[in-house]
């Protein structure tokens, strides 16, 4: 075990190495002139760069790097793949608001609103797009330039006289966008007489913590916010030095929107903000520029990317003179996931940093069966008579679910589109859990156990109605009746029977060759007696019933799967468990049947002997082993199973 630590730990020694050299910047400083010679003549279009057209470049490059692929045309989310699951969708529609405005689409003069419930993951998107650029600006593809001891980080290029860019651009086929801010030209006229060619460049690195191309902006009481916060104001201190307010070296540059300059300016519960504060958001969007007293208007490149709960924006959208700040938005719903897989994902991830689990076992269905409750607070009743809840979680969660085609899965979400919207966030259930190993100091939870400590945190919760509380206890229920139980049952049963697998597969083969023969209307030879025989039947309908296959339809089941069984078999394929999702729950749910007496006469006896001892442990051992339980869940999961046999 230590050896193993210890070759992790070097591994990890050795990315970190790897890391350090693959982003190890290059320094760059040099005048304009020596710029546009080493720099602009080698790559004109990267140094032109809009910032929407910086971050579709990384986020296109981040998938490079971590796909080792060079397809780049398709979205690349892989940037978010590792934090965030369960929303791909609104993933998607963040990319392609930057694909677009990188295009020079008119997406590109708005501000991105992303609109969901808390906990939903709004902010850990924003900070995976602000810690990428940071990553990608450190590397060759992602070099920045910027006018060196610029407040704004501002483009070189700005120093090329309007006379000039129809030149430029015939030369080096980009176009120059924006001007020089007060603070250069002021530099400019002062300091080199005019002479641009001698104003010094310098490569730059964006950093949240050094104010550099990633900024940050949260609001504090609206009666007291001052929108020097975002513009800044005049620095008394410098203003003797100058001698003038009205001069821009004796302003000071600290505001948000500076800070953001060439890159990301993320705009918390924006909201909640004053009407001029947003107000000049949506103009600095739209037209690139801001407008502060004494100075003419200031150029400024950044992506303003802001989020904000239901809440604020239900209460912002009645109002009637929000219309116009609205129609300047592209707001992007970011919903809870509806699917429990990835919904567990999101738990392992968030009980991965947290110490309260680090020696507390989960048995393997804990995260599934309280996600499958969180899906259910966050599910809708459609039209449908035959969609209930249970059966919705299986269809989001790719499941085959009888009558239900997958083609109709996206017309089923569409039925209830606010869905995802409401409900149960991950926090409350990782505040249950911990809570639950907290007061009762326990190396080890069951999924019933993990049920009860939710149980406990809906009743306790002040916020709560009654009448929501009832409905919340009811999904925990069916979250065990309808998944947990049969998720607990398919272990123990496995566990029972060491060659399960073989098992279920030797009766698949049976149950093709029976079906071949009975389709081809042929006798089928016995492998022991040799004698021929006619199709069994019986054997053939008790596999079918378990997926409730009527009488009338059994021949168009069959039909599929000699079909689906020919087109493996065409491909060089063995036609296995996996090749038909409903067969292989059929073969399942006949084996268990066959075997239920078995685990019944081996889990019951109050004072079982020797022989069902040493098969109880055997069991036991076996969902340790193989299975994800410890000792403790193991036994707990048999006496579990026992129970709701003695109820069938």
């Amino acid at each position: 075990m230590a050896h193993d630590s210890n070759d992790r730990s070097q591994e990890f020694i050795d990315s970190l190495s790897a890391y350090t050299r693959e982003h190890k910047a290059r320094y760059w400083e040099g005048n304009f002139q020596e710029f546009l010679e080493q720099v602009v003549h080698e790559r004109p279009i990267d140094v032109a760069r809009t910032s929407h057209q910086y971050i579709w470049d990384m986020l296109r490059w981040y998938r490079k790097e971590k796909e080792e692929s060079s397809e780049t045309d398709e979205s690349p989310t892989q940037l978010f793949s590792n934090e965030l699951f369960g929303i791909e969708s609104a993933l998607g529609r963040v990319v392609d608001y930057f694909k677009g405005a990188s295009a020079g689409s008119e997406v590109g003069r708005r501000l991105l609103l992303l609109l969901g419930p808390p906990s939903g993951g709004k902010s850990t998107l924003v900070i995976l797009l602000k810690r990428g650029l940071e990553e990608y600006s450190h590397t060759d593809d992602g070099a920045l330039y910027g006018l060196k001891g610029c407040p704004v980080r501002e483009s070189p290029l700005h120093l090329v006289p309007y006379t000039l860019r129809g030149e430029f651009r015939e030369n080096y086929g980009v176009e120059i966008q924006g001007e020089l801010c007060p603070y250069c030209r002021a530099r400019l006229e002062d300091e080199f007489e005019e002479d641009f060619m001698r104003f010094p460049v310098e490569r730059i690195f964006l950093s949240e913590a050094s104010r550099s191309g990633v900024g940050t902006y949260a609001p504090h009481d609206p009666t007291t916010a001052d929108i020097a916060d975002l513009v800044g104001s005049v620095d008394l201190s410098k203003v003797a030095d100058y001698g003038d307010e009205g001069d821009p070296r004796a302003w000071s540059w600290s505001g948000a929107v500076y800070a953001a300059s060439r890159g990301l300016l993320e705009m918390i519960e924006i909201l909640k903000v004053k009407r001029e504060f947003l107000y000049l958001l949506l103009t600095l969007t739209q037209e690139k520029n801001v407008k502060v007293a004494r100075f003419p208007l200031i150029y400024l490149d950044e992506t303003i990317l802001a989020h904000t709960n239901l809440a604020e924006f239900n209460k912002f959208v009645q109002e009637k003179e929000n219309e116009a700040l609205l129609d300047r938005m592209v707001i992007v719903q970011v919903p809870y996931t509806l699917d429990y897989r990835e919904e567990a994902r999101i738990y392992q991830k968030l009980i991965s940093t947290a110490s309260a689990f680090r020696d507390v076992h989960l048995d393997p269905h804990t995260l599934r069966v309280t996600a499958v409750f969180a899906i259910l607070t966050r599910l809708q009743r459609g039209e449908r008579e035959n969609m209930d809840l249970s059966r919705k979680i299986r269809l989001y969660a790719g499941e085959s679910v009888e009558g239900i085609s997958e083609n109709e899965v996206e017309r089923i979400r569409k039925e209830t589109p606010a869905e995802g919207l409401t409900g149960v966030s991950p926090r409350f259930v990782i505040n249950a859990i911990s809570n639950a190993i907290t007061r009762s100091e326990v190396s080890s939870l069951t999924s019933m156990e993990v049920l009860l400590a939710l149980k406990d945190a809906i009743e306790s919760d002040a916020r709560m109605e009654e009448k929501q509380k009832r409905h919340w206890i009811d999904f925990l229920v069916i979250a065990r009746k309808d998944f947990y139980n049969r998720w607990v049952k398919e272990d123990v049963h496995k566990a029972m029977f060491a060659s399960f697998e073989e098992e279920a597969q030797t009766l698949l083969d049976k149950y093709l060759d029976e079906v071949e023969a009975s389709l081809d209307q042929r006798a089928v030879e016995d492998p022991i007696t040799g004698e021929q025989r006619q199709p069994d039947e019986r054997f053939m309908r008790q596999v079918e019933e378990k997926i409730h296959i009527s009488d009338s339809g059994k021949g168009s089941f069959r039909q599929e799967v000699v079909r689906k069984a020919m087109v493996a078999f065409k491909r060089g394929e063995s036609f296995t468990l996996d090749s038909h999702a409903r067969l292989h729950e059929a073969i399942k749910q006949y084996l268990f049947e066959e075997r239920r007496d078995v685990l019944r006469l081996v889990t019951s006896s109050a004072r079982p002997d020797e022989e069902a001892q040493q098969k109880i442990s055997a069991v036991e051992q076996r969902l340790v082993d193989e299975y994800g339980y410890d000792r403790h869940s193991a036994r707990e999961a048999l006496n579990y199973v026992t129970t709701l046999l003695s109820q069938e």
